[in-house]
């Protein structure tokens, strides 16, 4: 189902996290859910995976990961604050200790000259350092490639999260 290259990096920052007794939780909308099953894809994936959202719709990032209403509205779904907001209502609504957050136009409709097809929103949140962000545009690829790649980003997030982390504690 994934690339072994892809499995090699999940299996890679799984073992990151395991050795730093932690749990990740996973918020996401345009990738469905495809980084919590590559992380579950790998047997042993639980001491490690806590859960995972896919809040694709606005109404689950407000009710599920309690996105305040406003921020949908004023900035919109695919944007830095909700991003934020989603992965820090993931840590809250969950047992982990580090989220991320992915939301964005996978397309290939419904992007505009302020939001372009491909744009992403990312953001990874723990107890231990200030919440990341990263924005990508994904420009001129398909919507499956869009997803691929964004999954791979938002493993890269948290590792980076992680060195942080380690050097705040």
């Amino acid at each position: 189902m994934f690339d072994p290259t892809l499995l090699d990096k999940a299996e890679t920052l799984l073992q990151s996290l395991r050795r730093r007794r932690l749990k990740l939780v996973t918020a996401e909308s345009c990738t469905g859910g495809l980084i919590a099953g590559l992380l579950t894809e790998i047997a042993g994936s639980s001491d490690v995976v806590e859960r995972g959202f896919v809040v694709y719709s606005n109404e689950a990032k407000m009710s599920l990961l309690g996105v305040p209403e406003d921020v949908i509205a004023h900035h919109g779904a695919v944007s830095e604050v909700t991003a934020r907001a989603m992965a820090e209502g993931a840590l809250k609504n969950s047992l982990a200790n580090i989220a991320v957050s992915v939301t964005g136009i996978a397309g290939p409709g419904g992007g505009s000259p302020e939001k372009p097809v491909g744009l992403v929103h990312f953001a990874c949140a723990s107890h231990h350092a200030l919440t990341a962000h990263r924005r990508l545009v994904f420009a001129k690829v398909s919507r499956h490639e869009v997803r691929m790649k964004s999954v791979v980003a938002a493993l890269d997030l948290v590792e980076a999260q992680l060195v942080v982390a380690t050097r705040l504690a």
